[in-house]
């Protein structure tokens, strides 16, 4: 159960970053910083999918060796 806490605490760190990360992007574009926009935003963009392709493997407590 304790661990099902703590994922939950680290998602919704991830979506409080993602959100910051998000009006940081929008504020860049807004003061015509374009070029370091679009950096933020590709990168925001990899994180997603890495966390996401993550979220398909299994754990690596829960596998076992023998």
């Amino acid at each position: 159960m304790a661990e099902n806490g703590e994922v939950e605490r680290y998602r919704q760190a991830l979506y409080d970053a993602f959100q910051q990360l998000d009006w940081c992007i929008g504020y860049l574009h807004g003061i015509r910083k374009t070029e370091i926009a679009s950096v933020l935003a590709k990168n925001r963009s990899y994180i997603a999918s890495q966390v996401e392709e993550g979220e398909d493997e299994q754990l690596p407590t829960a596998q076992t060796t023998e």
